[in-house]
Parts: C-alpha cells; sequence; structure tokens
C-alpha cells in the first residue's frame, strides 16, 4: 500500500551538513567529467567512433563527458528494439512498471546531491535550481507512479446497462519519441520517459545534444531500477542527423517533445504526414515556451511583486518557458516597482555555479550567447537600457564562460520585439500600462499563453484575469515558476503548445487509447 503522494523537499543549504554534502558530491562529480557514454539500444551498450562532447558552459575548456552520436541506422535499430519490447512490456503488470518508477525515485533520493551536481556541470544551474530540478525528477517518477496503478488497476465508471457487463480500459499506443531539452536536463527528461513506460508503452529518447550526460546517467538509473532491456533506448546524436529521420519513422505512435516554438511546430507538421506502413495518427504531444507576464497594479504589496518579478525573471539566467520575461505595471506604481526591482537584480551575484553564493550561472552555450547579445542590441532601440547589458570583462570569464549579466529594458512598448519573442535569456522587458484592464490586454497580446502572474489586492480584478488571463499556468501574489508536480500540472496554450499538463491527473492518458469492451449475457 503506498503512501500519499508529497512532493519532495527541497534541500536547505543553510544547513553545515546539507552543505558539506553537496561541496562532497561537486568533488566527486568533478573527478568523473571526460568520461565517454554509450548509445543504448535493446539493453546493448554501444560506443561509437563518433562522440558529442558536452561542454561545461561556464568553464568551456571543461569536457563534462562524450556522449556516443547515433547514425540514423542505429537510431532505426531503437526503435526495432523498441518495438519489439513492446510486445512484452505492455503486458507487464502495473505494478510491476510501476515499482520499476518507485525503485528509479528512490536511487534518486540517494543521489541527489550528486546529479545536482552534473547538472551544474553541464547546464551551469546553481545550487538552488539544481537541487528544484532533482527533486522535481523524484516527484514525477512518484506521481505517475501512483496514477497509472489508479488509471490501469481501477475500472473505469460507465453507466450501467441491464444484461452486460461493460468495460473501459486504457491500453499503451506502442513505441515513441521522447525529445526533452537541455534546461531541465533531468526533470522533463524523466517526465517524457517514465510517463509513457509506466502505462505500457516503450520509448527512444532522443535528448538535446547540449545535455546529452544527464539523459546517460537516468537511463543507468531506469536499468539498475529493473527496467528491461528495450523499454527505453537511448539515441544521443546531433539534431541534424536524427531529427527528422526519429519524426518521420514508420514504428513511432507517439512524440513527447519539449523546446521551441519553431521545432515544435515542425515536429507537429511532420507528425501529421502518414508514412508508408503507418497505420494510425502519431500523436504529438508539445511544449514549445512561452513569453510570460507578471502583472503588478497600485493595490499590490510592492516588495513582493518585485521579489517575484527578479526570481521569475532571473532563475537560471532566464532560460526557463516559464520565466518572467515583460513586467507590465501600472502607471501609478511603474516607477516604484522598476526601482525595486533595479536594486534587487543589482545585488544577484554572477559566478561559477558549484560555488553556493552564486545567484546566476552561464547560459547554455555560444550560440545562446549571441542570440541573447543580439536581443539586448536590439533592446538598445526599443527601450532604456537601466541595469546590466554590458560587456563582461573581469575575472570570472577568464576561462571564457558564457555569462551575461541580468539586463532590464524600460519603457519598452507592447510590440517591441524584446515583449513578443521568447529570448531565453536574462532580460527582461518593463511595461508600462494606463490602468489594470489594459495591462490585461497587453499580457494576452502574445502568441503564446504559457504561465503569468498579478501581483494584487484588488479581489474584482484577481476574479477578472481567472477568467481573462489567457495562460495555463496562472499565478496570484507570487512567481510565475516553480510549477509543483501533483499541485501546479504544467503546460501552456496557443504556441505554447498543446497543453499537455505534465504533472496533472490527466497527463498518463495521452499515452493511452481508451478500450470499451461490451460482453452480453
Amino acid at each position: 500500500m503506498l503512501t500519499p503522494f508529497q512532493n519532495e523537499p527541497f534541500g536547505n543549504f543553510d544547513s553545515g551538513d546539507r552543505r558539506a554534502t553537496m561541496q562532497r558530491a561537486i568533488r566527486h562529480v568533478a573527478g568523473q567529467l571526460g568520461a565517454t557514454y554509450p548509445l543504448v539500444i535493446g539493453g546493448e551498450h554501444i560506443v561509437t567512433e563518433r562522440k558529442l562532447p558536452s561542454i561545461n558552459p561556464a568553464e568551456p575548456k571543461k569536457v563534462v563527458g562524450y556522449a556516443s552520436s547515433a547514425s540514423q541506422e542505429q537510431a532505426h535499430q531503437a526503435l526495432l528494439a523498441a518495438d519489439a519490447a513492446f510486445r512484452t512490456w505492455s503486458r507487464t503488470p502495473v505494478s510491476a512498471r510501476a515499482q520499476v518508477l518507485l525503485r528509479a525515485a528512490a536511487i534518486m533520493r540517494r543521489r541527489k546531491e550528486e546529479l545536482a551536481a552534473w547538472m551544474m556541470h553541464e547546464v551551469s544551474k546553481n545550487w538552488v535550481e539544481a537541487d528544484a530540478d532533482v527533486a522535481e525528477a523524484i516527484d514525477f517518477c512518484e506521481w505517475y507512479a501512483r496514477q497509472a496503478l489508479a488509471l490501469q488497476g481501477e475500472r473505469q465508471p460507465l453507466v450501467p446497462y441491464p444484461g452486460e457487463d461493460n468495460e473501459l480500459r486504457y491500453i499503451p499506443l506502442g513505441p515513441g519519441l521522447a525529445i526533452p531539452p537541455w534546461n531541465f536536463p533531468l526533470a522533463i527528461t524523466t517526465t517524457l520517459t517514465v510517463a509513457p513506460i509506466v502505462v505500457g508503452n516503450t520509448v527512444v529518447l532522443k535528448p538535446s545534444p547540449r545535455a546529452p550526460i544527464i539523459a546517460g546517467i537516468l537511463v543507468q538509473i531506469l536499468e539498475e531500477a529493473g527496467l528491461p532491456p528495450g523499454v527505453v533506448n537511448l539515441v544521443t546524436g546531433e539534431d541534424a542527423v536524427l531529427g527528422d529521420f526519429l519524426v518521420d519513422h514508420p514504428l513511432v505512435r507517439f512524440i513527447g517533445f519539449t523546446g521551441s516554438k519553431n521545432v515544435g511546430l515542425r515536429i507537429h507538421q511532420r507528425s501529421a504526414v502518414r508514412q508508408p506502413g503507418q497505420n494510425w495518427l502519431k500523436r504529438a504531444i508539445l511544449e514549445m515556451g512561452g513569453k510570460d507576464a507578471i502583472i503588478v497594479d497600485e493595490t499590490a504589496d510592492l516588495e513582493a511583486a518585485a521579489t517575484g518579478i527578479v526570481v521569475s525573471a532571473f532563475g537560471f539566467q532566464g532560460q526557463k518557458c516559464s520565466a518572467c520575461s515583460r513586467a507590465i505595471v501600472v502607471d501609478q506604481v511603474y516607477d516604484q516597482v522598476l526601482q525595486r526591482v533595479i536594486e534587487k537584480t543589482k545585488a544577484l551575484r554572477l559566478g561559477n555555479p558549484t560555488k553556493p553564493e552564486t545567484d546566476l550561472g552561464a547560459v547554455i552555450d555560444q550560440r545562446a550567447f549571441d542570440s541573447i547579445s543580439q536581443y539586448i542590441a536590439i533592446g538598445q532601440e526599443e527601450g532604456r537600457l537601466v541595469t546590466g547589458g554590458e560587456v563582461i570583462d573581469h575575472e570570472l570569464v577568464k576561462d571564457g564562460g558564457f555569462f551575461i549579466n541580468p539586463t532590464i529594458f524600460a519603457d519598452v512598448k507592447p510590440h517591441a520585439r524584446i515583449a513578443q519573442e521568447e529570448i531565453f535569456g536574462p532580460v527582461l522587458a518593463f511595461i508600462r500600462a494606463a490602468n489594470f484592464a489594459e495591462a490585461l490586454a497587453i499580457a494576452n497580446d502574445t502568441e503564446y499563453g504559457l504561465t503569468g502572474g498579478l501581483y494584487s489586492r484588488n479581489l474584482e480584478r484577481l476574479e477578472q484575469a481567472r477568467e481573462e488571463f489567457h495562460v495555463g499556468n496562472l499565478y496570484f501574489n507570487r512567481k510565475c515558476t516553480g510549477a509543483l508536480v501533483g499541485v501546479q500540472p504544467f503546460g501552456g496554450f496557443n504556441m505554447s503548445g498543446t497543453d499537455s499538463k505534465a504533472g496533472g491527473s490527466d497527463y498518463l492518458r495521452l499515452f493511452t487509447q481508451p478500450k470499451v469492451i461490451c460482453e452480453r449475457f
């Protein structure tokens, strides 16, 4: 009998013991850098001649690890292995499948600091962000195990009919793809992998080439937890080689993806094409980003609002689809909120994420650095630079780390590029609104609809926002990032994706198909 689900607690690094444990884990992981990681196909570990280096964004001279780089033929073999494993895994009792997830959660819990340390090195998450990523991965395993038992362990309610026994059951789809992003390399990789398999599907996991090592470690954990060969197959490699090939493959039944709008739309379009030998419609489950806003009105707690904006905008260097990239403030308190946000932003400490005092690490790579820098240049034309924006030329970047100071532009027009396009970096646009009605209209006036926030003490405005603020995750009087599994199921509207609510009670159904069985007496 499982205990009721509870979210994994976050680490308290004020504790001397916990801080020492994390520092030991960081040293331990540093001693393992540079190893080679195999493909995993049908349980076979394959090291390829061609390797994909994973680089530490804060210290690009350091290689975190070398991931084997799969060919299209190896990707094809992975799908064949997933298809073969599906025949037995789909008939494995749900209790046994759930047990694998629970064991994986226990392993992650024991290795919590080590897994966080890997993310500090591979994607430059600071202590708090890395710890939260591990906690969320644990939550996904625990939550989906319980949800699968409820979904497939009990008869679904139907209207009784005299003389017949009618049953509705949810059955798995078949082999599919998990295509996670680099920014939550453990948590989102976990949700896109374990949710399908716990309801009986099999998966080919193709992680981002910007963070392949964490994905390899996750597959190791699943193997240690007792997952049979072929249920999860790992193919690391270049997007240009593997992406379209896997999406187009006729054996694929579903595609779980989190990433950019452009790639998501490409997947959506290509997955709709029926391939020779394909007798099903591929199911695309897409989460594609946002241009998220926090509104502050004149009744708000301005100190709380400023804190929420800064945490939402600059946590993990703004590299979250849920990050606040627009602060929309009514004219009456605009200058006050702006000044408080500037002060709090200037207090943030940029540095190597392995240091406990670091607030912001590096952005993921040179490509991201260049893209964000271009948006900062655009912002110089579209707004008033009030903090950040300058080239970092001090001791911090002696090793060429991809560091960008948190940057704020004030007096940005609602239709400016930096107010409409997803930057995915530490850049915040401050927008002035005449009143709450205008602020709400500005917030909704983008192609996205992922997260949003409102700081207000006005109950009528809170109720209006409930109805009219068109986002998948709406927060009142708190930050707009940090959705908790089971507490705030996550996913957005419009160009933010298919509103697949990861961590919600209906998420597993997306990886199943309902079947009704009727027996007349």
